[in-house]
């Protein structure tokens, strides 16, 4: 089998949506389950020979200054078109549906393979975070919507997501494809744990209180230190821990600043060592992610890998297989809310660490297993449109957008040296993609 992924993002960016792409090309490689192709946006100076998959970085513009550190692919680069069809992928696989899904659409063009969608962001809340208008969100709503619906079969990471999903206005049948993680099942050695956490004003029986993430507001980030502003008014003491930075890190240290005492809470900055984060989670007492914005909530799978239970918010999706009290903990999201539950079960950390075992046993899964799922999914699909069952969605595409891919199949079949001027036969119809491009790039972020 040969498989193609796509995605907006990859090294030297790393996010959440890199890191399952990363996942499932290393592990279809490595097991030989499939050969991997990865097409990816070109970042100036980044290395893409070592992987131990194939690496196809495409044409990008320089976007950073829209959306911090992330470029913004060309879907029409001619060039890497080639490349890409010359692999003859079995399947396709995108992961972003701007972009990527673009590009994913013109290369089943011309390899009649089928185009698989996973949504993994809920893009609503980007676009109107990245789009004023109201007039424009729902436009570039619009416009995400029927590039999803072009594709021959969309996989949501939850059941939370399929719903967000349904309410942009997809009418389609979907399928939920849970991701894994990457953490070991199991704790860290204590001796491990001393010497990422050793540095740190930790002392034994105080409860830590773990957040791993992005430092953005929507995370939920207000609600927490507001709930440890009254914990801290009736002089409960405790560790509150954030590991990662983002946009909102100097506002969320000068809130915590205001309410709490400075013993009281840390910010670590960005760790991007794998084991120093299973670390963290060990050494935590509890892990807080009062998160309505995410999909799946990779981190509370990683939490629980090493024996770690969340605070979630009863009905987001990261919740979904969460039991109160058993698993996890479910609250509303307010910061009342957060704050009883932890005046309430702060100082019984043997119960929490009893939770946390059923989290470890309950709501783990690896990426080998997310990912050997899949890959069964990827046979069935190919064999479906062998068989004449899945008849591929070409017919989806757009008059604008064929017209684009026509004229790519036009020059690949003049030539196989693709320059400049073979490129400005296309100029106009790139333009005016270019346009709709600027109102909708911020959602390239993935979270």
């Amino acid at each position: 089998m040969k498989v193609t992924l796509l995605n907006d993002s990859f090294p030297p960016v790393i996010d959440g949506v890199a890191n399952v792409v990363m996942n499932y090309a290393k592990i279809l490689q490595e097991e030989k389950l499939a050969d991997v192709m990865v097409a990816t946006p070109a970042y100036p100076g980044a290395e893409y020979h070592s992987y131990p998959y194939w690496v196809v970085p495409y044409q990008s513009f320089d976007t950073t200054k829209i959306v911090k550190g992330y470029r913004a692919g060309n879907p029409l680069d001619v060039k890497e078109i080639v490349t890409m069809k010359e692999f003859a992928p079995d399947i396709i696989h995108s992961h972003c549906p701007v972009s990527s899904t673009l590009l994913a659409r013109t290369l089943r063009f011309y390899t009649d393979a089928p185009l698989v969608f996973t949504y993994h962001t809920k893009f609503d809340i980007d676009i109107a975070k990245a789009v004023k208008s109201k007039l424009l969100q729902k436009e570039a709503i619009h416009a995400l919507v029927s590039n999803i619906e072009a594709c021959d079969e969309v996989w949501v990471v939850s059941r939370g997501a399929g719903e967000n999903l349904r309410c942009l206005g997809y009418t389609g049948e979907y399928r939920v494809v849970s991701n894994g993680v990457d953490f070991a099942k199991g704790r860290v050695a204590p001796e491990k744990v001393a010497k990422v956490t050793d540095s740190y004003d930790l002392p034994e029986g105080i409860p830590v209180f773990l957040f791993v993430g992005r430092i953005v507001k929507y995370k939920g980030l207000p609600l927490i230190l507001d709930a440890l502003a009254k914990l801290s008014q009736d002089g409960v003491d405790f560790r509150m821990v954030f590991v990662g930075s983002g946009p909102d890190e100097k506002e969320m240290k000068e809130k915590a600043a205001s309410l709490l005492k400075p013993e009281q809470y840390i910010f670590t900055g960005a760790v991007y060592d794998r084991e120093q984060l299973r670390a963290w989670n060990t050494r935590a007492d509890l892990f807080l992610f009062p998160s309505t914005y995410d999909t799946n909530g990779i981190v509370v799978r990683e939490a629980a890998a090493c024996g770690l239970a969340s605070v979630l918010i009863g009905g987001s999706c990261a919740a979904e297989g969460i039991t109160d009290d058993r698993n996890g903990f479910l609250i509303e999201e307010t910061p009342d809310a957060m704050y009883r539950l932890l005046k309430r079960v702060g100082s019984d950390l043997a119960h929490l660490y009893d939770v946390g075992e059923h989290a470890m046993n309950e709501i783990y899964i690896s990426w080998e297993d997310s990912v050997h799922s899949a890959y069964e999914r990827y046979g069935e699909i190919i064999e479906a449109k062998k068989s004449g069952k899945l008849v591929l969605r070409h017919n989806a595409i757009s008059g604008s957008m064929k017209n684009m891919q026509e004229k790519v199949q036009d020059s690949i079949k003049v030539t196989e040296e693709f320059g400049e001027e073979c490129r400005n036969s296309f100029k106009k119809e790139y333009d005016e993609f270019l346009k709709e491009y600027e109102k909708i790039s911020r959602i390239f972020h993935m979270h």
